[in-house]
């Protein structure tokens, strides 16, 4: 559990982290630097906690690997606890970072903490669509991107980091990583969010997605992380991913069924 706790906090702190500085201080140009600092923050978490945990760090690939793997059922609600804690803290420490960052670009946008536009700077934890790219979300935002495009766009994406993972780490496979393992897994997670960032945000993990949103709330955004998108928070970036992560697992266990 403390491995979870641990890993799941360096996944969060360094994504939402680069997210702080993308939104709050213009520091990395474009997309593909801020979704490098994603795969590659995963890629450390794997080869830190990996031989402990197992590095799930996300709860809908423990329970893919429950439904479709060797992992016992019963392990499912500790690993959930200790992914939700590490990202809770992990978005705490963020915000002790760039709280005062994050406060002058409200001031810069002319928003307010909490009412509409300031998930401008709420998408710094959890996340919206279409991506508000450090900007209030403009009327017209729910035709740009409709809530059953997000739910495709976080199932899909989630389908396909599940593919990669239990597709990497089969026994039969003999074009696996080895022990690059984490390095291939984070440049997939890269690889996916330049491709759903701009429709979802691509967030593909609940934990790192409620528990940001959570803390977000505390930090005074109030109620407005959870009306933005209606009932998006929990379609779109609770269930999605997880029917997402078991039909990626599906998908693996299929292409490397054992054959007799």
């Amino acid at each position: 559990m403390f491995a979870e706790v641990v890993g799941t906090f360096l996944l969060v702190f360094f994504g939402c982290g680069v997210v702080a500085t993308a939104v709050a201080m213009a520091a990395p140009v474009g997309l593909f630097q801020v979704a490098a600092i994603w795969g590659l923050g995963l890629s450390v978490a794997i080869y830190l906690t990996g031989a402990i945990s197992g590095a799930h760090l996300n709860p809908a690939i423990s329970l893919a690997f429950a439904m479709f793997g060797d992992f016992p059922a019963r392990r499912l609600p500790a690993y959930w606890l200790a992914q939700f804690a590490g990202a809770f803290i992990a978005a705490a420490a963020v915000y002790m970072l760039f709280s005062g960052a994050i406060a002058a670009k409200e001031t810069e946008l002319g928003v307010v903490r909490g009412a509409q536009g300031s998930e401008a700077t709420a998408m710094i934890f959890g996340e919206f669509y279409p991506n508000p790219g450090g900007k209030p979300l403009p009327p017209e935002a729910a035709s740009i991107v409709t809530t059953g495009q997000a739910f495709f766009a976080e199932f899909l994406g989630t389908a396909l980091l599940a593919l990669a993972i239990f597709g990497f780490t089969h026994r039969s496979n003999s074009g696996a990583p080895g022990a690059l393992l984490p390095l291939a897994i984070g440049i997939t997670l890269t690889t996916l969010i330049g491709v759903f960032a701009p429709v979802s945000m691509a967030g593909f993990n609940p934990a790192r997605d409620l528990a940001p949103r959570i803390f977000s709330t505390i930090a005074g955004w109030g109620s407005l992380p959870f009306t933005v998108n209606g009932m998006g928070w929990l379609i779109v970036y609770l269930i999605s991913p997880c029917l997402g992560a078991c039909a990626g697992a599906a998908v693996a266990r299929g292409l490397y069924r054992e054959r007799g």
